[in-house]
């Protein structure tokens, strides 16, 4: 028996036309990725497709986000562009996200540092390492990506930090970075690397508030800790 292509079917069962008559929140997850794509293969619709991919990431978008553009082109019917779409969309949910928070707020906590930087490293599956530059007050002046690495490792560079916070006349630092990993205890080299930036930063008469350790459902702080 031939299988209906998505044009062929009714058209309240069309994506997007449902989308058009009963509104976007009437559409199941797999639907809203259908539009995306716009088609599947000669096997299945765009919908059984995303259906089958949905089923896979154990029917989260938690876990689709974690999704790489070769991971979706495993699927037969999937290549770079649409790919690429659902990446895109997924990135752009998430600094949706980001986008409500206060432009500049008072960090004076782990767990405000947390709340405020959290969309912007979750789901990555390398190492960030950013530094956020604050004034007497603990408000974010500026915040810069200093260092990306692979999974365990990524590299800095001591005089960049320093630099930025002379740039910003920044009274106080934070040091955050990922652990894509999901382990949260720093490594020795996350210590000595603070250790280091701290130290130098004393010299310029910056404070160095915290260093925060990011995973996706936590966060470790060295102050916190007693280790600043």
């Amino acid at each position: 028996m031939n299988k209906l292509v998505i044009r062929e079917w009714d058209q309240s069962d069309r994506p997007r036309e449902k989308l058009i008559e009963q509104g976007r929140r009437a559409l199941t997850n797999a639907e809203l990725l259908a539009i995306l794509i716009g088609s599947g293969s000669r096997q299945e619709t765009a919908v059984e497709l995303c259906r089958r991919i949905l089923n896979d990431a154990k029917n989260s978008l938690n876990h689709l986000s974690h999704m790489e553009v070769a991971d979706f082109c495993h699927y037969k019917g999937i290549g770079d562009a649409k790919a690429i779409s659902i990446v895109a969309a997924l990135e752009l949910g998430r600094r949706r996200r980001e986008e409500g928070q206060e432009d500049k707020p008072t960090l004076n906590s782990s767990k405000r540092v947390y709340d405020y930087f959290k969309y912007q490293v979750q789901d990555l599956p390398h190492e960030e390492f950013w530094v956020l530059y604050l004034n007497t007050a603990c408000k974010v002046l500026e915040r810069q990506l200093i260092g990306r690495g692979g999974n365990d490792f990524t590299p800095v560079d001591v005089r960049i930090v320093l630099r930025y916070a002379l740039q910003y006349k920044a009274n106080s630092i934070i040091l955050i970075h990922n652990h894509p990993s999901g382990t949260l205890e720093p490594s020795q080299a996350d210590k000595q690397l603070t250790t280091k930036i701290n130290e130098a930063s004393k010299i310029m008469d910056i404070r160095v508030n915290d260093h925060v350790i990011f995973t996706d459902s936590g966060y470790y702080s060295f102050r916190d800790e007693g280790l600043l």
